[in-house]
């Protein structure tokens, strides 16, 4: 089955939002200064009991509440269809200056979101998308893209670390709502 990958404008979030982001957590990693300066080791561990994670069920998370938050007017948002079916998207963050986590640079892209219904998964359908979105970023002059995920999510960041990313920064306490979690965050030159 051919997916197909399309930008939509910024009226599809309300859509965009029905995408399942949920994931089970049944390992995490646990993280680790490496002996050279901004590197660091992951190592993977079972939790006790599996859960399943929901960041759009927090309050005023979900990607409807963007529009209400941040200037998203250079934003990118895309989506992903097989048979016509919407099974997949992805957010990029782009010239944002309230955006804090592009540090006031014009040259950076922040993969916001990227979500893939849990029956579309492991089906090349997120590299699709992640390709999508690193052309649209090198597009307007991108040097690099980052993205943002936890270390409770081990899937999203062994699919970041096979498409190209490195770990260069670990933020304990990023999260006063989650403080357990731990804030990795990945980079990837696109030039």
């Amino acid at each position: 089955m051919q997916v197909e990958i399309a930008e939509e404008p910024a009226s599809f979030l309300t859509e965009y939002a029905r995408i399942p982001i949920s994931f089970e957590v049944d390992r995490f990693f646990e993280v680790a200064t490496a002996e050279k300066p901004g590197e660091f080791i992951l190592t993977e561990r079972a939790v006790g009991a599996p859960s399943v994670k929901d960041y759009d069920a927090v309050q005023e998370n979900g990607p409807i509440f963007l529009q209400g938050r941040f200037d998203i007017s250079n934003w990118g948002v895309f989506s992903a269809r097989l048979a016509g079916q919407i099974v997949a998207g992805a957010i990029v963050a782009f010239q944002s200056a309230e955006m804090e986590l592009l540090d006031g640079r014009d040259d950076l892209a922040l993969l916001w979101d990227i979500r893939v219904a849990p029956e579309a998964r492991r089906k090349g359908i997120g590299a699709a998308l992640l390709g999508a979105v690193e052309k649209w970023a090198l597009a307007r002059g991108a040097a690099r893209i980052d993205v943002e995920t936890q270390n409770i999510n081990v899937p999203a960041c062994r699919f970041y670390e096979r498409h190209g990313f490195v770990l260069r920064a670990v933020n304990e306490g990023a999260y006063r709502d989650f403080p357990e979690e731990i804030q990795l965050l990945w980079y990837k030159d696109l030039r």
